[in-house]
């Protein structure tokens, strides 16, 4: 039987009464949840959680009478348990499970005479429930629909397409200059030896898809213990890039240029505070993650500056290198998304499991955009409280993105292969989440990034009969790079 997730809503007693929300997990081939409170009936909730109820001599007479009723999981069937709950005169029937909500498995047929709603609820949420609002509590079960939409997927693509886009943009600032040094007789070598940015090689660009497919399968085996050290990962580099992005910013600012001297070098005393704040800001992030009223904030500035200056500072060196590593990662995305639920024993995507959490651990990876969703719902309360998009589907577009602003700028092209390829994502974005609404379950936005970013800058450079440079990429780059 397959599980609907529901909603829980408890009031207590007290004056005004407080109420909460919590999760359960119900079959809707067993019974039929109101869709909203206006229709639902509240019941007393009776808390034996002391006993799993596979025996009607295990609960005094009369104590379940016309309540709704909480058990612990046990070793005999939810149906089994409902028959004796019946039979004693509860009206409803919450079953406490301290390992992760499953699906319900009895075949209801069997238990024909069974009537009262039976659903699967959270251990913790049960000894929450009676921390905030008391020992006495009234229950009631409702089911609302799932909406086709989430306005929160409207800032997720803001996000994204003004990452993109930035970066891209960044990127063709550095190329310019990268030019104009060249350009200057004596600042070749000085620019250099600056030059911060790495260059990918198909050779790299397929050892890097390697040690991405390593590590994910590493996550999903030992999440609990590598999490702490992507999270570690995470604070250094996402500082380092809020540095390096507010610093561009501050070096177009003439003021408040004063140096101090340290270790026969000078450095501009702004740098010094903002390295701080760079440093203050993913401490505080660290510290209190797991806040979900507002840490998803600063968790996305520091993705979006991570993201930022990963665009800006890995460079491909032509467009064969852009659809190597683009259509190797399409297929990473894709297997770990659609094929692997055929292998593991639970039937779950990889992705989606490491993405969440495996097995219900409460530290999340933090290289997601997350935004909390807008629209209430079950899905909402239950596992998914925030709309998602990983740094991947940021990033790896927005090389590509990058590589045709830089070769706009090496070709004097009027930014038309920057414009195209941005649109392009913009409309794989749309694409993808019209799917996502469509299908209701986790995609893989790279299967609609990818083709939409390659057949758009393609297209471009066939019209422009500029395929053969901007395949090989300009001899500027094939010349100078390292």
């Amino acid at each position: 039987v397959t599980a609907d997730e529901g909603i829980l809503h408890a009031s207590g007693n007290g004056v005004p009464p407080v109420t909460k929300d919590y999760c359960i997990v119900y079959s809707s081939k067993w019974i039929s949840l109101p869709k909203s409170l206006d229709n639902a009936t509240f019941r007393t909730l009776e808390n034996l959680t002391s006993t799993v109820l596979c025996n009607s001599s295990q609960v005094p007479s009369g104590l379940m009478k016309d309540k709704a009723v909480v058990v612990m999981r046990g070793n005999c069937t939810f149906l089994e348990k409902a028959r004796i709950a019946q039979s004693l005169g509860a009206k409803m029937l919450l079953i406490a499970s301290k390992p992760r909500l499953s699906s319900l498995s009895d075949n209801k047929t069997d238990f024909e005479d069974v009537t009262l709603p039976v659903a699967l609820i959270r251990y913790n949420d049960i000894v929450d429930m009676q921390l905030t609002l008391g020992n006495e509590v009234n229950v009631t079960l409702y089911s609302p629909p799932l909406p086709e939409f989430d306005c929160s997927m409207v800032v997720i693509f803001l996000i994204a397409v003004f990452t993109v886009a930035l970066g891209g943009y960044w990127s063709g600032v550095a190329e310019l200059e990268n030019l104009k040094a060249i350009a200057t007789p004596g600042e070749r070598e000085t620019r250099r030896k600056k030059e911060e940015n790495v260059t990918f090689t198909p050779v790299t660009v397929i050892l890097f898809v390697v040690i991405c497919c390593v590590m994910l399968v590493l996550l999903y085996f030992f999440y609990k213990w590598l999490v702490y050290v992507i999270i570690s990962v995470f604070c250094l580099a996402s500082a380092m890039s809020l540095y390096n992005c507010l610093a561009a910013l501050i070096g177009e600012i003439p003021f408040g240029q004063c140096r101090i001297a340290c270790c026969n070098k000078t450095i501009e005393v702004r740098l010094i505070f903002l390295a701080v704040f760079c440093i203050a800001a993913a401490v505080v992030w660290a510290v209190f993650r797991n806040e979900d009223r507002w840490a998803w904030i600063l968790q996305d500035i520091l993705g979006v500056a991570f993201c930022l200056n990963f665009i800006k500072t890995l460079k491909m060196p032509n467009f064969k290198s852009c659809v190597i590593l683009l259509g190797l990662l399409l297929l990473y995305d894709v297997f770990f998304v659609f094929i692997t639920p055929f292998i593991t024993k639970n039937g779950a995507s990889i992705m989606v499991e490491v993405a969440a959490g495996p097995f219900g651990n409460s530290e999340k990876l933090p290289v997601v955009i997350r935004v909390p969703r807008l629209e209430y719902s079950a899905s909402t309360l239950c596992d998914m409280p925030f709309s998602l998009l990983g740094f991947g589907d940021i990033i790896v577009p927005g090389l590509l993105v990058a590589y045709c602003r830089r070769f706009d700028v090496q070709t004097s092209s009027s930014s038309v292969y920057y414009i195209s390829c941005t649109i392009a994502y913009a409309i794989g974005m749309v694409l993808t989440f019209i799917v996502l609404a469509l299908m209701k379950m986790g995609q893989p936005a790279l299967l609609y990034l990818v083709p939409c970013t390659l057949i758009t800058s393609s297209l471009v450079a066939w019209r422009r009969k500029e395929m053969k440079k901007f395949w090989k990429g300009s001899s500027y780059q094939v010349g100078w790079m390292p």
